[in-house]
């Protein structure tokens, strides 16, 4: 008995936890561990496929490490007690300056794919961005997400088809459009080349090895219904009886004339916001803003589509000064740690977006996996603000920023 109350005097006995999900989440720290577990867990072209850039992948990387060219100036003796990390963002009170970003094909990560990450967005009252490319459609994300909905959109050649998407989704209660403008191309993305991966992937032995390597995803990824591409399969005709077929079909329709002229054709078929997603300069921005958008996304794909385009963080303060204070700029990219969102607000985002972080997220662990993402930015966030001495977003200035180099 001497023992056992000395190790309690000291210690805590750890209660058994049988959830494996819960084992796997305890185990990380941050959104990049959330990644390392994703990759276990994923077999290695879907991993990739979320993962990856475009060629040598130099964009994508300077997405994130270019963060970390800034330092802070931290205040102290302020009376950090209480930090709010809420904000405005198009006329609508957010929690957290997060949006969740529109990711193509997302059930590849998990069977719930889009289901779950709406569920999520919506309990914490932030902002869900559907993709065109989603694996569940407009009408299934309006059934579990009663909150703010936006839907990503591209400019592709059939504008009967988007004019139609479109109507579904102002009927569904989506609120804005982004228009993904970075994508006149496709990029080339050298990892799925060199894992011979496809959407929808193709089935060999490579694939059938790699999925008995990681039996919860295929046991996860067999027993649900076979992935589509939701909102676009009504419209290929014949077409639509294999997802090949549609996969073709929709690399058809990417429009190299895309021009800033389509952007007066979505303001006359679209009532409600307009957000141009791809800005990369300070001088498209201010055509934007002449073009009447209501926000900028700060984007280059995720580092998806153009290699060597500029990391967003470094481009958003000459975007702001470009549009002035009233434009809502959101950086789109890079994103890895409730720091990284302070910086970004510093010079001069309104929010930030949540995609890769997400899906890592929704790989590692389904549906708690992303509230686990999320968590991690919001208190990471929370920290960083009290340690630099910052109570609220309005605090937030470029002063409370320093560039290291």
């Amino acid at each position: 008995m001497g023992i056992i109350s000395s190790l309690r005097s000291v210690a805590r006995f750890k209660k058994p936890t049988f959830s494996l999900a819960s084992r796997r989440l305890a185990r990380a720290a941050n959104v990049m561990d959330l990644r390392d577990i994703a990759r276990r867990r994923l077999p290695g072209g879907i991993f990739d496929y979320i993962d990856g850039g475009a060629e040598d992948e130099r964009t994508m990387r300077e997405n994130s490490a270019a963060f970390g060219r800034w330092t802070f100036v931290p205040r102290v003796l302020r009376d950090v007690s209480r930090i709010d990390i809420s904000t405005d963002i198009l006329g609508e009170r957010l929690p957290a300056p997060i949006i969740f970003s529109p990711t193509g094909f997302t059930r590849i990560a998990h069977s719930q794919g889009e289901l779950a990450v709406a569920r999520v967005a919506a309990r914490h009252g932030l902002p869900y961005s559907l993709s065109t490319m989603s694996t569940r459609s407009i009408e299934e994300v309006a059934a579990v997400n009663p909150g703010t909905k936006w839907f990503q959109v591209y400019v592709w050649r059939d504008r009967d088809m988007v004019r139609d998407m479109l109507m579904r989704a102002d009927a569904h209660g989506f609120s804005a459009i982004q228009i993904t403008v970075d994508t006149a191309i496709l990029g080339r993305r050298e990892r799925d080349v060199r894992r011979g991966f496809t959407l929808p992937p193709e089935l060999g032995l490579a694939t059938i090895a790699s999925g008995l390597r990681h039996p919860a995803w295929t046991w996860d990824f067999v027993r649900a219904e076979p992935i589509t591409f939701s909102n676009v399969e009504r419209y290929a005709g014949d077409r639509r009886r294999t997802a090949v077929n549609l996969s073709m079909f929709i690399a058809s329709q990417f429009d190299p004339t895309l021009s800033w002229n389509d952007v007066a054709w979505f303001r006359e078929n679209w009532p409600g916001r307009i957000i141009l997603k791809g800005i990369q300069s300070a001088e498209d921005a201010r055509l934007a803003a002449d073009h009447g958008v209501d926000a900028i996304m700060v984007s280059n794909h995720g580092g998806r589509q153009l290699d060597r385009a500029p990391a967003p963080i470094d481009i958003v303060a000459p975007v702001r000064d470009a549009v002035g204070p009233d434009m809502c700029v959101i950086l789109d990219g890079g994103v890895r740690r409730g720091s990284d969102i302070v910086t970004a607000v510093a010079l001069g985002a309104n929010a930030v977006t949540m995609g890769r972080t997400y899906l890592w997220g929704l790989g590692a662990a389904g549906e708690r996996g992303v509230e686990a993402a999320l968590g991690m930015l919001t208190s990471e966030m929370r920290r960083s603000m009290a340690l630099a001495g910052l109570r609220n977003l309005a605090e937030i200035d470029r002063s409370v920023v320093r560039r290291a180099d």
